[in-house]
């Protein structure tokens, strides 16, 4: 899997469906400075996590139109908006250079 370095984050990149499906789940933890970001994506849940993340959406362009923190697992499901065409994933409360 790629890893980018994206708003202060190093993130592994999901591309391909079985990538964004699985998405964080199974993962015990990210470590400080590690995220997911999952491309082709406006929308997310957090059935099977195993902790608490923050959602960065961003347009095509790579700038954030919307930021949820805090999200806890088991959360049915988080939009994006009509702009958002990737979302980077990151543990709640990870400071992130926007």
């Amino acid at each position: 899997m790629e890893v980018v370095e994206i708003l202060g984050v190093r993130a592994r990149v999901a591309r391909t469906f079985r990538e964004r499906a699985k998405g964080l789940i199974g993962t015990r933890f990210l470590g400080p400075g590690e995220g997911m970001l999952i491309r082709r994506c406006n929308a997310i849940h957090t059935f099977f996590m195993r902790f608490a993340i923050d959602a960065y959406f961003l347009d095509s362009a790579g700038r954030v139109v919307k930021k949820v923190a805090g999200i806890r697992p088991w959360r049915l499901f988080v939009w994006g908006g009509f702009r958002a065409r990737s979302v980077l994933e990151v543990p709640a409360g990870t400071p992130i250079s926007v």
